[in-house]
């Protein structure tokens, strides 16, 4: 077969390999996106709640009351579920993650995250413009509801922190709840409407307009294994469907599947999963959904997608590849269907997939220090759709030796050694 070549190879077509991509391309690099599916969007960027978190300024840490450990340690709760089976092999991380999240981690994180996120919404409207998709964006913002005092005065609380750098939101009372969601059902402490972040009614919708405006730029697409990838020279071959493509760089964006090339290669970074579920659902009659909904206390979030009422749950610790468990998906549809009329399920089968996370809460993004012209960007936990076009732009500027828009040093693989 003809060998093709290519200035560089990004290994995965979900939302990061395609804000990566683009970024290069825009630089003017040629690039080949492989992906070992025959189209963009279909693993982790298509399962998700559709928010551009913009003004998430504080991470997802690991809790450290005893209520919360607690109720976590006999899975009584819906947000975070565990399979035993898997114990083995995510407690070594869990530990660190629980480290992490010191005060002073989290302070850490969050400093190192503030210039991404607040910068996240603009770089994929200038996307969604290029890529002629506006109705794939509302800028609705959405609402966390919460039925605890205790918990909303805290949120409310974190509130006033967060409008330090500039985060804007409406606190609601029950009846300003039911003036913007009149279909809800349930008595609420309160509620807080984040204002400013992005609303996605179709996530895999968006990443495969991405993929199709880097192709009329002369990208290119194709589906091979990342585990055939291999040093050549001074540079990189990989095996697909279209033959041999060889390049002088590569960067590796496959979330959850990082570790299939980079655990080869030497490298130990604690690259963990955090599984979730979701289903879409009817509305019984003249219901109607107006924003993504959180249920806070007890851990599950509405969206209204494009295919229906999306139902998303918390995280679910097992094995990356163990069979799904219907356990968490379950007690959400159930405690869903007291908030709002679910209808029939769309789907027979709720959707699985993997968020990868770094015990600090942090994607890995740079060189890799052993093997020139080898690049990380994954690792970006919960905010994968929020932050991939960002950390595009922060990988392609260091790449092509541009002044880098935010600090990198806090994501570099070096930091664990």
């Amino acid at each position: 077969m003809k060998e093709n070549e290519t200035d560089v190879l990004v290994l995965g077509a979900g939302i990061v390999g395609v804000g990566a991509a683009l970024h290069l391309q825009r630089r003017g690099r040629d690039v080949v996106l492989v992906d070992r599916n025959s189209a963009a969007g279909d693993e982790t960027s298509y399962g998700n709640a559709g928010l551009i978190e913009v003004a998430s300024v504080f991470p997802y840490m690991f809790p450290r009351d005893l209520g919360h450990l607690l109720r976590y340690a006999f899975n009584g709760s819906a947000d975070v579920r565990y399979q035993l089976s898997g114990l083995p092999e995510f407690l070594p991380w869990l530990l660190r993650y629980f480290q992490a999240s010191s005060p002073e981690g989290a302070a850490r994180t969050a400093r190192a995250s503030l210039p991404l996120i607040r910068q996240s919404l603009a770089e994929h409207e200038a996307l969604i413009a290029e890529a002629g998709v506006p109705e794939l964006l509302r800028k609705t913002g959405w609402i966390k509801l919460f039925r605890a005092e205790r918990s909303f005065d805290k949120s409310v609380a974190d509130l006033a922190r967060a409008k330090q750098f500039g985060v804007t939101a409406d606190v609601l009372d029950h009846t300003a709840i039911a003036t913007r969601e009149p279909s809800l059902m349930g008595k609420f402490a309160g509620a807080i409407h984040w204002l400013e972040p992005g609303f996605i009614p179709d996530p895999g919708a968006l990443v495969k307009a991405y993929a199709a405006l880097l192709l009329r730029k002369g990208g290119r697409f194709a589906r091979g294994d990342a585990r055939t990838l291999q040093q050549q020279g001074g540079g990189w071959r990989i095996t697909t469907d279209d033959g041999p493509i060889t390049a002088r760089e590569v960067v590796v964006t496959l979330g959850p599947w990082s570790d299939l090339v980079f655990k080869p290669l030497g490298y130990r970074i604690p690259l963990g999963v955090k599984r979730g579920y979701h289903q879409h659902f009817t509305s019984r009659g003249n219901a109607v959904l107006q924003h993504p909904i959180l249920d806070a206390d007890r851990g599950y979030l509405l969206a209204p997608m494009t295919r229906g009422i999306r139902l998303t749950t918390g995280a679910e610790f097992a094995r990356r590849d163990a069979p799904p468990s219907p356990a968490q998906v379950d007690q959400a549809r159930s405690m869903a269907r007291d908030l709002f009329p679910l209808g029939d399920a769309i789907e027979q089968q709720p959707w699985l997939g993997a968020r990868p996370c770094l015990p600090d809460m942090l994607p890995v993004i740079g060189r890799a220090p052993r093997h020139p012209g080898l690049w990380f960007d994954f690792g970006h936990q919960h905010h994968g759709l929020t932050l991939g076009p960002v950390t595009g732009r922060l990988l392609a500027e260091m790449m092509t030796g541009e002044e880098p828009f935010a600090d990198p040093t806090p994501f570099a693989v070096e930091r664990f050694g």
